[in-house]
Parts: structure tokens; sequence; C-alpha cells
């Protein structure tokens, strides 16, 4: 297990995974073009890059180097591919093996258990005619995060103009219990910094979140704010090393060792985050009492009474929550909670980042506003060098949901879309990915159309899902790649091969460009560099255009034209998405511009003004005898759904995915040995789920916690185990046992 994160080893697998897939030269040039001020955007994580004049030559990390790889390979899956193989037997191809099939060149429809080519026409017929035979309320149209901008308010249109709000996506199952906590309490659904807030930021925290892996580039940002000397600590239950140091490759100096970056690292168990910040909040309380003979000092005492609500009742609720509590029930002793109390008091500016380790929960919401309770106190929100940081993960998911792609709607946006398009959007609330797959489930929802992504991977309870997509009239999958879900069709299916974000988007006017939003509410464009993978290919606004015209001709919406000149979209989302006043103007700079936001600015408008406390009380951990508690993650060759290869560097495995990491303490009580294979078992109230064949790895994590690989083990999360008020999948948090084969 390598001692640092990056080092020789990122710079060997970048070169490894170019040769393999994309060739050398033809990988080079594009990626000296990723995430450039002309060039395109990484197709993998929403980590902003630096203004254009701070921007190294080589603006990318290993995995985003993998993701252009996987993107750019010179393999293809032509129609003389899917005719060799039924779907059945493509199923016995594990997600790897589909991934280096390469990128589908011609559109192709199910004939009996075999995919043949089609035409796009004789495709958007077949669409619009299921879907009008469907009806609205029987549709869903589900999106990936790595939908442009342009693309993705095109695709709610055509969905609202058809009737429905059955707009599920990958939010649902990572991110919206930061948006549904975020806007409850500081009025919108997004972080409130910006990256140059890290330049001054005195402490950072980093919960549950592994960038290593997830947000390479995240460790750029951490490595120069260490060196300036700013605090990091990491909060998670698996100690990572890409949180441990940093070894930058594009550093000489770095290669000998690299540079340390967490001081600290707490070791939470699973879903005892909630009780640690609530501990902090209250060593920060019982600070304030103590100080300066009881007269304070450590709170904001004038951002809380200008700018917050509900302090007094909070303050009540914590100071009576005994200690022996909060450390039952965070996993952490006093000692270090009051350590880490003592870091945030001592700081200045404190940034405060997190991803899905708080956010796959059931308590995830209450979670995170327990994280917004503690950065209030001091006013470490809407100042420089301090705010809120909830990293996403797929390129523009922000920005998909700032164009519209949402089950739950704004009354406002709904109000603006049709005033500006001549017709009533409805207004009942649609299904989101959980519902969605209950709708499939049950019959009631009979077309599935897809932009993007890997629904049958991405989501929980992996069976259920597959036998539910079978139930359809109709699936529709916009891709570039094979993946499970082409393998589990409905009755009749289509698979329609769209551009990738690196290629070069030629259209009646010319070149087009498109935009994407990264974490930071930063909007910019992105332009391809390489050829088409086919001359078959459209891209996404293309094919949503094409639907858009089969399903409701052109008499409103001048579709041909939108899809041959994107910025007349652009000047039409400039009129009814807020923040994209004069679109094409701005987003013709360099670095694009940065959307509005009242939680950086302290209006905090949405909710009345005033940021909001909230009371909550941190959940047991207890367990039952004998069972552990489940989180499931990303290896590092891998990016959702997305497998690169089959090893995992900077957790020491080599060529496996089914595994289980485990602390040796379980392993003994339970007689198990390392590289031991076991099933695992979950269980939930409608019963167990099994997953066969895992390899026991043994690892640093708390007692009583272990973690597997997703998907591999999606099939053991409940379908109906959920975070309370944001409906997200509690992938972080499933109680399975251990049986020995």
């Amino acid at each position: 297990m390598p001692r640092a994160a990056g080092g020789l080893g990122s710079l060997w697998a970048t070169m490894r995974h170019l040769r393999r897939d994309s060739g050398v030269v033809r990988g080079s040039k594009a990626l000296l073009a990723m995430n450039q001020a002309r060039g395109f955007d990484c197709p993998g994580c929403a980590w902003p890059e630096p203004p254009s004049k701070e921007r190294a030559r080589f603006e990318f990390c290993e995995n985003g180097a993998k993701a252009l790889a996987e993107e750019a390979t010179v393999a293809r899956a032509t129609p003389e591919l899917f005719a060799a193989a039924t779907v059945d037997e493509l199923r016995l191809l594990g997600d790897f093996e589909l991934g280096q099939l390469g990128r589908i060149t011609h559109p192709m429809i199910l004939e009996g258990r075999t995919y043949r080519e089609t035409t796009w026409e004789a495709a958007f017929r077949l669409i619009a005619d299921e879907l009008r035979a469907a009806g609205p309320d029987r549709s869903m149209f589900y999106t990936s995060g790595r939908t442009s901008n342009e693309a993705a308010f095109l695709y709610q249109l055509v969905g609202r103009m058809f009737g429905t709000n059955n707009f599920p996506d990958c939010s649902n199952m990572c991110h919206d219990s930061s948006g549904v906590a975020l806007s409850e309490v500081v009025g919108i659904g997004k972080g409130t910094v910006s990256l140059s807030d890290f330049e001054h930021a005195d402490l950072i925290l980093v919960v549950g979140q592994n960038p290593g892996t997830n947000h390479p580039r995240m460790l750029s940002t951490l490595r120069e704010a260490a060196l300036r000397g700013a605090t990091i600590v990491a909060i998670n239950p698996l100690r990572e090393v890409g949180l441990t140091r940093f070894s930058h490759p594009q550093k000489p100096l770095d290669l000998l060792g690299g540079v340390a970056l967490a001081k600290h690292f707490v070791q939470v168990p699973v879903g005892g985050d909630q009780a640690l910040f609530l501990g902090i909040s209250k060593a920060v309380l019982e600070a304030e009492l103590s100080a300066s003979g009881g007269r304070g000092g450590v709170l904001d005492a004038r951002f809380l009474a200008d700018h917050t609500d509900g302090f007094v009742p909070w303050r009540a609720h914590v100071l009576a929550m005994p200690w022996e509590t909060i450390v039952a029930r965070s996993g952490v002793e006093e000692a270090e909670i009051r350590a880490l109390a003592d870091l945030y008091v001592g700081s200045r500016n404190v940034i405060a980042c997190w991803a899905m380790g708080l956010t796959q929960h059931k308590h995830a919401v209450a979670t995170i506003q327990e994280v917004v309770n503690l950065m209030l106190l001091r006013g470490n929100v809407g100042r420089p060098g301090a705010g809120l940081c909830p990293v996403r993960g797929h390129s523009n998911v922000q920005g998909d949901r700032t164009m519209g792609i949402h089950h739950l709607p704004r009354p406002a946006f709904l109000d603006a879309l049709g005033e500006v398009f001549g017709f009533e959007p409805p207004r009942a609330p649609g299904v989101d990915t959980v519902r969605a797959i209950h709708g499939l489930e049950d019959g009631l929802l009979r077309v599935f159309v897809a932009l993007g992504g890997n629904f049958v991977s991405a989501v929980p309870d992996t069976e259920r899902t597959m036998r539910a997509l079978e139930r359809t009239a109709l699936t529709v999958s916009i891709s570039t790649k094979v993946n499970r879900t082409h393998l589990y069709p409905g009755a009749k299916a289509l698979i329609l091969p769209c551009l990738g974000r690196s290629e070069i988007d030629e259209q009646s006017t010319g070149p087009q460009f498109v935009t994407v939003e990264d974490s930071m509410s930063m909007v910019h464009r992105s332009q391809g560099v390489l050829p088409p993978a086919s001359e078959h290919l459209r891209s996404e606004v293309a094919i949503v255009c094409g639907l858009g015209a089969a399903l409701h001709g052109s008499s409103r919406v001048p579709w041909r034209e939108l899809a041959g000149d994107y910025a007349e979209i652009r000047d039409l989302i400039a009129m009814v998405v807020p923040g994209f006043e004069r679109f094409n103007e701005r987003v013709a700079a360099p670095d694009g511009f940065q959307l509005p936001n009242p939680g950086r600015d302290r209006s905090f408008s949405p909710i009345g003004g005033r940021a909001k406390f909230t009371i909550a009380t941190p959940p047991e951990l207890a367990l039952p005898p004998g069972r552990l508690r489940m989180m499931t993650l990303r290896s590092h060759d891998q990016y959702n759904t997305t497998i690169y290869g089959l090893d995992d560097r900077y957790r020491g495995i080599r060529g496996e995915r089914r595994v289980v990491l485990m602390n040796t303490a379980d392993m003994a009580e339970r007689h198990l040995i390392e590289r031991q294979v076991v099933d695992l078992i979950s269980e939930w109230s409608d019963g167990e789920r099994l997953a066969e064949a895992f390899i026991v790895v043994p690892y640093d994590t708390p007692r009583g916690n272990c973690a597997t690989y997703f998907p591999e083990a999606n099939g053991l999360v409940p379908l109906d185990s959920t975070a309370d008020r944001s409906g997200t999948p509690t992938s972080k948090n499933v109680i399975v046992r251990i049986r020995v084969r």
C-alpha cells in the first residue's frame, strides 16, 4: 500500500490507461485540452478549475485521465459485435469487461434478445409512439450528472411539455440530502464557498469523503493549503492514504515524499458523525460559558444576532445532551471531541467539506444540518475563507438540477418556463429514483428514457431493479458505451449513441460548445477536440431535439434550429433560469461566471433572510449481536459505475472487486482469516438479501464496521431504506452479517 496519494504510481497508471484504451498520442492530445479555458470539461468529477491565468498546462488528475481514456477508447461496439451475442450472453460479462467493448457506433434496437442497427428517424418515431401510448404519468425521464446544461434544459422541456415531472436523476442517490439540508437552513441547496476561499482557510474539515480517489484534483488544493499552514482534519471511518499525504505528480520535489495533509484523523464509526458534530458544538458552547469569566467572546455574537434564528433553543438542547450519550453515539472519546473544538475555536476561517459519507444515511439531512449548526456558531458561513462545501460527484450533476432536472420543480421555475414557451407546465410532484423503481416494479411506469448513466448499476436493490426494468414497454438509453442497463430491456428497447465530452460537436452553424456548473457554482464552457468515434453519433442536444420534434412537432419550439446552434438554447435558458442573464456574453469569458448564492452573500433570502439552527437527536449505533454496519464505496480504478480496472492501489488490493474490508478484531471474533471467501447477508423488514463470494480483507476501520465496493454490493441495499426527508438510499449504512461458505 503506498504511503502517499499521487506520485509515480499516478503517472504510471495514467500512461497505462492511455496506452490500453485511447493510445498515447490520441489520449495526450485530449489531456492537454482537458479543463483548459478553451478546451473541454473533465467527464469525471465536479471539482472546479483554478482561474485560467493560474491554470497548469496539465490540469487533470489520474482519475480524470482514466475517464478520458475510457471515453476516447479506440475500441468499437459495432452492430456486428451486438449481433454476435444476445443480451443474456452479454450479462455474463463483468462491468469492466462490458466497458472494454468500446464505443457504440450506431443506434440500436432490440430484436428478440439481440440488438440490431436502426435509423435515428425510426428510433425517434418509436419513442414518441410509446410515450403517447403510455401517457405522461406512466413515463419517466432519468438523467445522469454528465449531461450538459443545454441538453438538460431541453430534456426537462420535452418532458414537461409532455406533461410530467417524472425526472429522477443521479442526485437522488447521492447529494439530495445536502440539497434538502442546506435549502432549509441557508436558503440554497449548494455550497457557499469558492475555490479562492481555500487560500484563506485556517482549518479545513474533510468529512465522509475520500478525495484521493473520488476528487483527486482537490488534493492539489489541500496541498497548497497545508503548505500555507492551514490545518486539515479528516473525519472518516477508513484511514485513507489520499488524506494522509499527497505527492503531486507534476511537482518533482514531491516525488521524494510528498506533502502531509491531514494533521488529525478522526475515525468516526459509520453513522456517528451527527453526534460528533453535536459534541464539538457542545464543547464550543461550554468554552463560551467559561471564557473571560463567563463574558463569552468565543462565539460570533453579532452574526448570531443579525443573521440566524433558533440559536437559543438549539443551545439549550445541546448543553442538555450528556457527554456519555455523545461519546456512545459518536464512537469518539470526549477528549478527542474537545480537541476538535479547540481547533475550531482557535481558527479564524473554517471550511467544512463533505460527500457521500454524510449523505447516504437515514439521518443524513440532520447530520449535515448539525455541521451547519457548528459553522454558524462562529460565523463561518458567507465570508472569505470560510463556508460550506458539499463536494459533488458527476461533472454537471449540480448544473442539471439548476436547469430544472428535478421531480420537485420550483414553482417560480415552472412559471417562467410556461411563460417563455407558451404552455402550462405540470405542477404535481414527479417520482424520485426510489419511487421510480417502485413504479416500474408495479407496472405504473411503462416507458423508461435515460439521458446517460447506468441505472441498473447505480441504484440500490439490484435484482429488483433489473426485474422492474424488464416489465416496461420501452427502455431507451442515450449512452456512449455498453453498460448493464442495456442488458435488462423492456419489451422494446433502444440504445442511442451520443458524442462524448471530449469529441468535436459539429452542427449546421459550425462547431458547438456546451456548458457545465461545478461544485462551487461556476458556469463555464466545454468544447471537445477529438474526432467523433463514429459518423453515426449525435450530440446529446441533437438527440433531445430529435425526440422533442417527434413528440411535439416544431410549431412551438424550433427544435431543428436549436440543435444547429446551441447559443439559441442559452438565450432561452437566460429567459427562464435566474442568474443566467446575458448567458452567451458572460460564458465567453475564460473562466465563465459564478451564479448568485444567498448563503455566500449572507442574505439567506429564500428562507426569510436568516440562517436556521435546527434541533435533532443523534441516532444510537448499537448493533444486534453478530452484525456489522456496511458502507459501499469506490475503488481507485473506478468512477461512479464505470470500472476502469480491477485494482485499488491506495488500499493495496489487486485484481479483485468482490472484497469486504473488515477490522481485524471483527475478523478474529468470527474466526475469519485474510482472503477467506464469505457471503454477505443484509437484513431489512421485508427480508434478507444475499451477495455471494466476497474476499475478506483486513483494513483499518472501527470495530463493527465493514466496507464493500459498489455496484457489486448494491444488491444488499434495501430499496426502502432511505434518508429521512431526502429519500436518498442508505448505501453507507446497511446492517449485514457474515456467512462462512
